[in-house]
């Protein structure tokens, strides 16, 4: 039995107990978990912060993490399934291609390339108001604010300073795209799990006033550093007429037409376009859908996955949208369609939902991925 073969009975195995545990659950609300808080764990307070499976999956990153030469395949193994909070940075960094995996290189390489996003802030960022580049700066003001604003860590001014400056300039040097509204949400989980670094308590309060400076220009040009490794794999989203994004939303299409033919047919039947929900799915990566304890989640598989971010997502959208299968063949009008597929009630999801989703992903991925004209009509 192959390597895939393996994963893919586990995954069906994971589903089929899921739907059990469902079945079995009481119907009652779970309690409200924080947006961002205790998103390592998902634990309310009072609980034990770590069970002895956690425990253990966290010494088995610590060894990886451990040797000169870190095992990348063997570190995406384990990541995928979930990356423990207290080794989130330093596995992002690696996995997203920031850091070399040979230990004694990485803090000069993390010195050089913090070194180099200031010098650009020096060559740049001044230019903001010049009469060439005050459109995009402008736009990026605009949407700071407006970038998870149910969370007030990201409603401080220093914040949105950091924001500012780290668009701008990713928008400077990739003026192909240029800045475009949603890539504003693609910072944030990058700066949230670069703040756990330097800190142990609750983030969505947390005042970044209270880090020393150096840390905070760090966690900074991390973040750019890590988010402009993302968007090199999906700048044609991003370019002029986002043609990576019209591509993804009819692949999205054609598959679930394949995968649950019922629902592809009730949301034509009631003439909803896939454009007008599944846009914002790709632009913003789920971001606007989930939680943002659940897109950290998320993340820690897409960049475990090859090709995470640019194809394993589509699989990760079109098992999020049968997923709500239910709820969508219930509504019977245009209106109640579209309000529910861009309100889907998703507040109370953690890992387990989570989990799910991306087994379920996954499965599909086993499926379709290597049999494209499977989902082609």
């Amino acid at each position: 039995m192959s390597l895939s073969e393996m994963v893919f009975n586990t995954i069906c195995l994971f589903l089929e107990r899921a739907a059990l545990h469902r079945q079995r659950s009481l119907p009652h609300r779970p309690p409200v978990i924080p947006l961002v808080a205790r998103f390592g764990d998902q634990n309310t307070s009072g609980t034990p912060a770590m069970t002895e499976r956690e425990a253990s999956r966290l010494d088995k990153f610590r060894q990886i993490l451990a040797g000169p030469n870190t095992d990348l395949e063997e570190l995406r193994k384990l990541s995928w399934s979930g990356i423990p909070r207290q080794v989130r940075p330093i596995t992002w960094k690696l996995l997203s291609g920031y850091l070399p995996p040979n230990a004694e290189r990485r803090e000069n390489v993390l010195q050089r390339k913090r070194r180099e996003y200031f010098g650009f802030i020096q060559q740049y960022y001044d230019s903001r108001n010049d009469e060439h580049h005050q459109d995009t700066y402008r736009q990026i003001h605009i949407d700071i604010p407006r970038t998870n604003p149910l969370i007030p860590l990201f409603q401080q001014a220093s914040v949105q300073e950091i924001f500012e400056r780290i668009l701008f300039i990713w928008a400077i040097r990739h003026p192909a795209s240029g800045y475009v509204q949603g890539i504003n949400d693609l910072v944030t989980p990058f700066f949230v799990v670069f703040v756990f670094e330097y800190i142990e308590e609750e983030v969505e309060n947390f005042d970044v006033s209270s880090l020393e400076e150096e840390a905070l220009r760090n966690i900074e040009a991390d973040s750019f550093w890590c988010m402009s490794k993302l968007l090199d794999g999906i700048q044609d989203n991003y370019t002029f007429a986002q043609p990576g994004i019209q591509r993804k939303v009819k692949a999205l299409e054609e598959l679930v037409s394949r995968i649950d033919d019922s629902v592809h047919r009730h949301m034509h039947q009631y003439e909803v376009e896939y454009l007008q929900f599944a846009f914002r799915w790709m632009n913003n990566l789920l971001m606007r859908e989930l939680p943002l304890r659940c897109t950290i989640r998320l993340w820690d598989t897409y960049q475990a996955e090859p090709e995470g971010f640019s194809h394993f997502h589509l699989y990760v959208c079109a098992a999020f949208l049968v997923r709500w299968r239910k709820e969508i063949l219930e509504e019977k009008d245009f209106q109640g369609l579209m309000i529910l597929l861009q309100n889907l009630p998703t507040m109370h999801w953690g890992n387990e939902e989570v989990s799910v989703l991306l087994a379920e992903a996954y499965r599909l991925k086993f499926a379709f991925a290597d049999a494209p004209n499977h989902y082609k009509r």
